[in-house]
């Protein structure tokens, strides 16, 4: 398109006159515009050609009009043209060229009159907000060679929508080189858009990006685009194979028919080995093109670039590939793009045929096997991408071939085997590099120890990789490290404070996680450019370094740290998460700590801290998590606790606190868990919960001293999935209205905000199968109820069998009386029944035995009678201890055995001694006479055929 606008300046010549007629023209033209900037203002004087933007032949006729906002973003709304577009255009007929790219037009319809500059040779009128139909008018522009109708927003989301109900009118476009209408709705249009497009033989560039053109022609007998050189149709709502016309294209340079929801979502269905995920995709969410990749597209020789991404192929590479390579072996492809669809298999050594091959993309799939050996082949190549694949091979030395590869991506995979020098010996250009495998198959680094690689990295990523257990010294010569991730890596070592000060003046984000790096961080470093500094799951001792940053989060838990916490913490007034939990820190919280008014998540869990609470949190507007649990605090909670308007997590538990629940909590409309177990508060349960608190999913108050009823107001929590009150003195009866909770009555997961979810491990601990445990990333799947170790009486609910996804049910030692629900078997999720130490009565439901996933049953020590039901889950659960006291109960596992059954068996026992013998007898005789018969008809089978009789005597003397 270069070419199209060289040959207009060839025509322009800047010492013409224009006439006074166009002039008036111009005038007109732009007193309908809009100019808040007054781009136009310079649109004065005698000659109008003189003006910006204008442009005339030796004639003096104007030729060019060029209004493209040109202004940075930052001052792009304010230098926008709006308003309306004067016919008087018309009277500039000599007009070849027309850019009104990158305005503000505000949906305003593109002017029907358009269609009579019959002399438009290059119309612009992309990022513009024009909207409605396109007027077919523009079809009357026969000299036309550059279109460009792009609908996109160049700041805001597309609010104007630009259409077109046919395309009869591109037929008209005879000359049209180039034509765009990426974003321009085409619904319903795929059909007629072949047809209108045969009638274009000089179409060079077709770009019809996001067009919904989700009905396109698969096939077709005839495609006269024979110099179609770009072909773009990404991003459509293709739901079928690669178009069969594509193939024909012979003169394509470059094909996209990716889809970019892939980047959109990032939880596209990847089990490779779950087939059904990937048959039953939301086709909402996931659309794209289907099948195998054609043996015909290898056929395209000129093809430089391929993308394919996005979308839902399926079947091997091979094909593909052996047929573009052995069709075009002197191909010229530079980038092939493949990520995000469902291709299978290895990668083929044909890989390596692709001589010319920059970028290789291959990403979120489900390829296995090795690298393969001649990808090193591929001189050219500068970034190589194969994450999030099957990869379940080694890593071939011909890698270090890749002399001028710049990024190099082979995270999650399942890498296995060595990597030594050989693999990244000629990597001179690498600045990217990410190399990750599970925990299971671990990947070794194997270099020498005074290896000093060609490569100096900005970025670099290493996930499960041994590379310790000493600190590498290929690492520490990295000193141009901006981005560092070393998780799980094997280091044993402490850090080379060197290398520490190298990187900490560029640095934006340092992650040295689940190693067991010891010693003592480096007391005062300046980290400018700092936004994550992540060090947890180590060995570090001694205090919190004074380090200078603007770090936003801060992760030192579960290490050795010790020592009060420093005053010189309240300088990181950018921080929004700070993590030291699970260290050895101790001393009062300082009340410096409240002028970190960014915080968002405080966690302070297991460490040593003694002291009160300070009081001083109203100025905390952005504060989500708030976890100070398992230390040696006392005193009330400070009633500013109540004035955090985004709590979403407050977590105190085990620690001495006493006092009342305060009644400022109501104030957290937010609040989604709440964690004050294993203190010491008294008094009611709070009334407000489920009035102003109706967020809550966790709700855990248990070994305290609270007093009171179980308020029915808490029934009004639908988002309840842990109820915990156990080990309180609380009385009354448990209210029958609990059956009502509605998150417990429905399998979906319980799930608090996302980021909070990302960034935050929240732990609970919980009694549950008889054992006390600690839940954290599986929190968001245990639905639990546990009112035990009350004073609660009456009845147990009948409505508490609503609550069909409750796994763990534990109302036990208490006073209540009344029978077991006879339709308890409708809890068909439950895991841990616990009703012991009450005075429960009657017999055991038969429908307890429908409970498939029961693991954990504890009924001991109430007045229970009657025959133990059996059957199902049931048969596991043979501990005596189970039925223990209660004298009236009979069957197995019990020795009493009941009047009707044997040890509880469903085999009734025989009341006379004689029929039991008579019995005995009828069945000797019956498999006696079964035994007699069964001989009998072998040896007749044998005596009748020559051949078995035959068979037979022979394989018994082989034997």
């Amino acid at each position: 398109m270069d070419i199209i606008r060289l040959s207009l300046a060839r025509e322009s010549f800047t010492n013409a006159t224009c006439s006074g007629k166009e002039m008036e023209a111009l005038k007109s033209f732009k007193q309908g515009l809009r100019d808040p900037s007054g781009r136009l203002s310079y649109w004065t004087g005698a000659d109008c050609c003189q003006w910006s933007g204008i442009e005339c032949d030796m004639s003096g006729n104007v030729i060019k009009i060029d209004i493209r906002n040109t202004f940075p973003s930052t001052t792009y709304r304010s230098s926008c043209l709006g308003g309306k577009i004067n016919s008087s255009l018309l009277e500039l007929e000599h007009l070849v060229y027309l850019d009104l790219s990158f305005n503000c037009f505000q949906g305003l319809r593109i002017p029907e009159f358009f269609g009579n500059l019959k002399n438009l040779r290059y119309l612009n009128l992309s990022f513009s907000s024009f909207g409605g139909e396109i007027p077919p008018h523009l079809g009357n522009l026969s000299s036309l060679h550059y279109l460009d109708l792009n609908a996109d927003d160049f700041i805001t989301p597309i609010s104007y929508i630009l259409s077109s109900a046919h395309l009869q009118w591109l037929s008209g476009l005879t000359s049209i080189k180039y034509l765009n209408m990426r974003n321009v709705e085409l619904h319903s249009q795929g059909p007629d858009l072949l047809q209108a497009l045969n009638m274009l033989p000089s179409l060079e560039e077709l770009h019809l990006h996001s067009c919904n053109l989700d009905n396109l022609t698969v096939s077709h007998s005839y495609v006269n685009l024979t110099l179609l050189s770009v072909l773009d149709l990404s991003d459509n709502n293709m739901k079928s194979s690669i178009p069969e016309w594509i193939s024909n294209l012979t003169g394509l340079t470059k094909l996209d028919l990716s889809n970019n929801y892939f980047y959109r979502y990032e939880n596209i269905p990847r089990d490779c080995r779950d087939k059904a995920s990937k048959e039953n995709l939301d086709p909402v969410l996931y659309y794209g093109i289907e099948g195998r990749i054609p043996r015909s597209l290898g056929s395209l020789c000129g093809l430089k670039f391929l993308n394919l991404s996005g979308n839902l192929l399926t079947g091997e590479l091979d094909e593909f590939l052996d047929s573009f390579t052995t069709v075009c072996p002197d191909n010229r492809l530079v980038t092939l793009s493949l990520s995000g669809n469902q291709l299978t298999g290895g990668i083929p050594s044909s890989i390596g045929k692709l001589k010319y091959l920059k970028q290789l993309h291959m990403s979120h799939n489900c390829f296995w096997g090795s690298l393969p050996e001649t990808i090193g082949n591929l001189s050219f190549l500068q970034e190589l991408d194969v994450s999030l694949n099957e990869m379940d091979g080694t890593i071939p030395k011909t890698l270090g071939k890749l002399s001028y590869i710049t990024d190099l991506n082979l995270e999650d995979n399942h890498w296995q085997g060595v990597l030594t020098e050989d693999q990244l010996v000629d990597l001179k250009s690498l600045r990217y590099l990410y190399v990750s495998t599970d925990r299971v198959r671990t990947l070794v680094f194997n270099v020498t120890p005074e290896w000093n690689p060609p490569f100096r990295l900005w970025h670099l990523e290493l996930y499960n990789c041994m590379v310790g257990p000493t600190f590498p010294a290929w690492i520490r010569t990295q000193s141009e490290l901006n981005y560092v991730i070393l998780h799980n890596t094997g280091i044993e070592d402490t850090i080379p404070e060197e290398w520490f000060a190298d990187i900490s003046s560029q640095v934006t984000r340092l992650q040295l996680t689940d190693n067991k790096i010891k010693g003592k961080l480096p007391q005062k470093l300046k980290f400018p450019e700092v936004e994550t500094i992540d060090l947890r799951k180590n060995c570090f001792e001694g205090s919190l370094p004074h380090w200078f940053t603007n770090a936003t989060y801060i992760f030192l838990q579960q290490n050795l740290l010790s020592g009060p916490f420093p005053d010189y913490i309240s300088e990181l007034t950018q921080l929004q998460i700070l993590d030291v939990s699970e260290n050895l820190l101790t001393g009062m919280i300082p009340t410096s700590l409240c002028k970190m008014i960014a915080l968002e998540i405080l966690s302070l869990r297991e460490n040593q801290f003694s002291g009160k609470l300070p009081n001083c949190w109203s100025d905390f507007q952005m504060m989500r998590v708030l976890d100070m649990a398992s230390n040696n605090l006392s005193g009330e909670i400070p009633s500013s606790v109540g004035l955090l308007p985004s709590l979403n997590i407050l977590s105190l538990s085990n620690n001495s606190l006493s006092g009342e629940i305060p009644a400022s909590l109501q104030n957290c409309t937010s609040l989604q868990s709440l964690d004050l177990g294993d203190n010491k508060f008294s008094g009611n349960l709070p009334l407000w919960i489920g009035i102003d608190s109706t967020e809550l999913g966790i709700l855990r108050l248990r070994s305290n001293k609270l007093t009171g009823i179980i308020p029915e107001q808490w029934c009004n929590l639908p988002n309840l999935n842990i109820l915990d009150m156990a080990e309180n003195s609380l009385s009354g009866v448990i209210p029958s209205c609990l059956g009502e909770l509605r998150s417990m009555t429905h399998t979906t997961l319980g799930d608090s905000n996302l980021w909070v979810r990302y960034t935050f491990e929240e732990q609970i601990l919980m009694l549950t199968k008889g054992r006390e445990m600690k839940y954290s990333s599986t929190l968001r799947y245990v639905k639990t109820i546990d009112l035990s170790s009350n004073n609660l009486t009456g009845e147990i609910p009948h409505g508490i069998t609503n609550l069909t996804a409750l796994g763990t049910l534990n109302i036990s030692r208490n006073c209540l009386a009344g029978s077991i629900p006879s339709d308890i078997g409708n809890m068909r999720w439950l895991e841990t029944l616990d009703l012991s130490m009450n005075k429960l009565s009657g017999p055991i439901p038969q429908s307890i035995s429908f409970l498939n996933s029961l693991s954990h049953l504890n009924l001991s020590y109430n007045n229970l009678a009657g025959k133990i039901p059996q059957g199902n889950q049931l048969q596991t659960l043979i501990d005596v201890s189970i039925f223990e006291g209660n004298p009236s109960l009979c069957g197995k596992p019990l020795l009493s055995k009941c009047g009707d059954s044997d040890g509880g068996s469903d085999v009734p026992m025989s009341k006379n001694p004689d029929e039991d013998f008579e019995t005995e007898l009828e069945n000797l005789w019956f498999y006696c006479c079964g035994f007699v018969i069964g001989i009998c008809s072998v040896w007749c089978t044998l005596w009748k055929k020559d051949q078995w009789r035959e068979a037979y005597f022979r394989f018994f003397k082989l034997a």
